[in-house]
């Protein structure tokens, strides 16, 4: 049996020859660069547009940094692994800014939505851009990270599975809208090869997916899920399942991965967030596109930043802003940009949608599949 716990801080592979092994050898792309760049933003313009409609959220200003002190940068997962990026501004002051690049805006979010005033019912959009220095470079993790960061204030009956249900499917149709949309904009992107997009999610939660594959590591329990469905709804990540380990490690103190939950069934499960995945035809591979969840409460943070040994968070502006109900209670997420253009473009490599920095070793192999990355 694979090591269970080798994959919990998150996906990607970890050395060029596992690389070399996954990536296409059959590649023909469906567009040139240049074409490909057009349709990138038919989907962008399409997303941000239709998001907004659907869950009611405008867009606005979104940081590349932060000061370090506030808390609000996201640590990704909970146990420390990825670190951001710092440095000192503040040309003068006797004591400069310790800054840090975002590595999302997860915690920002929220906090934004008393700064803009935003209502129950009305949300925020960004297009963010983050660093995340930490990665395994291989065919879809970039250190460049652009994503549709949004979040929106809920009541406090708007807590439950139902409700981040339901605001998953809204998301999932403008995602399936802009495949369509650039298909018809693009019609070489309708390829006999490929299958079409699936019109509906399937909904499952971790703790059902191990009852399935109990010998399997997570990475490989979602690839093999979606050889079934081939685009899910995971949810219930963070908690500890049956196995005794979560499905993948989550940070303590955004998503709400600890509060109980009844399956369709009836039975209790954890959890009110949760990862979009699909299967890519072209990397014949699982594709996360896009994480979110609803959001602590100051109960909710207290208890996960217990389980993750990270009580002296609490001291952080961030967390006595939930502890003090300075901001209001929300649902958010990230939606991979890339990710998602990489997915609905039916290309091979995250660089042929994005330009960011690639290892030599890396891009040799690529090339080798016919495979040319953007830099």
């Amino acid at each position: 049996m694979s090591d269970k716990t080798a994959d919990l801080a998150g996906p990607g592979i970890s050395t060029y020859p596992e690389v070399e092994k996954i990536l296409p050898t059959d590649y023909t792309p469906l567009q040139s660069p240049l074409d490909r760049m057009r349709a990138v933003y038919e989907i962008k313009q399409y997303i941000e547009k239709h998001l907004g409609e659907e869950l009611n959220l405008s867009m606005v200003q979104v940081p590349l940094i932060v000061d370090r002190s506030s808390g609000v940068n996201d640590y990704l997962d909970r146990d420390g692994s990825r670190t951001p990026i710092e440095f000192q501004c503040g040309l003068g002051l006797d004591q400069p800014i310790q800054a840090q690049v975002v590595q999302a805006a997860t915690k920002w979010k929220r906090m934004a939505l008393a700064q803009f005033g935003c209502k129950v019912g009305e949300g925020i959009n960004t297009d963010m851009r983050a660093v995340r220095k930490d990665y395994f470079l291989d065919h879809d993790h970039s250190s460049y990270v652009d994503q549709w960061d949004w979040e929106k204030v809920i009541r406090p009956e708007d807590r439950n599975l139902d409700y981040l249900t339901a605001t998953v499917k809204k998301i999932w149709k403008v995602i399936h809208g802009a495949g369509m949309h650039v298909q018809e904009q693009f019609p070489e992107l309708r390829n006999d090869k490929f299958p079409q997009i699936p019109e509906e999610l399937t909904f499952i939660h971790a703790e059902e997916i191990l009852e399935r594959y109990p010998d399997l590591p997570r990475k490989q329990r979602e690839t093999r899920i979606i050889q079934d469905y081939p685009a899910v709804f995971i949810y219930g990540i963070g908690w500890v399942l049956a196995d005794g380990y979560p499905h993948e490690m989550r940070a303590a103190d955004y998503d709400d991965w600890c509060t109980e939950t009844v399956s369709a069934d009836g039975r209790p499960m954890h959890g009110l967030n949760g990862d979009i995945l699909v299967w890519n035809p072209v990397t014949r591979r699982r594709h996360e596109l896009t994480s979110m969840g609803i959001r602590v409460t100051k109960e909710t943070m207290k208890v996960q930043l217990g389980i993750s040994n990270q009580l002296d968070f609490l001291e952080l502006p961030y967390h006595q802003a939930i502890l003090n109900d300075e901001i209001p209670l929300s649902i958010g997420g990230g939606i991979g940009q890339a990710r998602t253009y990489m997915y609905l473009l039916r290309t091979a490599h995250l660089g042929e949608v994005t330009v960011s920095v690639w290892p030599k070793q890396l891009k040799e192999i690529c090339a080798a599949r016919n495979i040319h990355v953007l830099e």
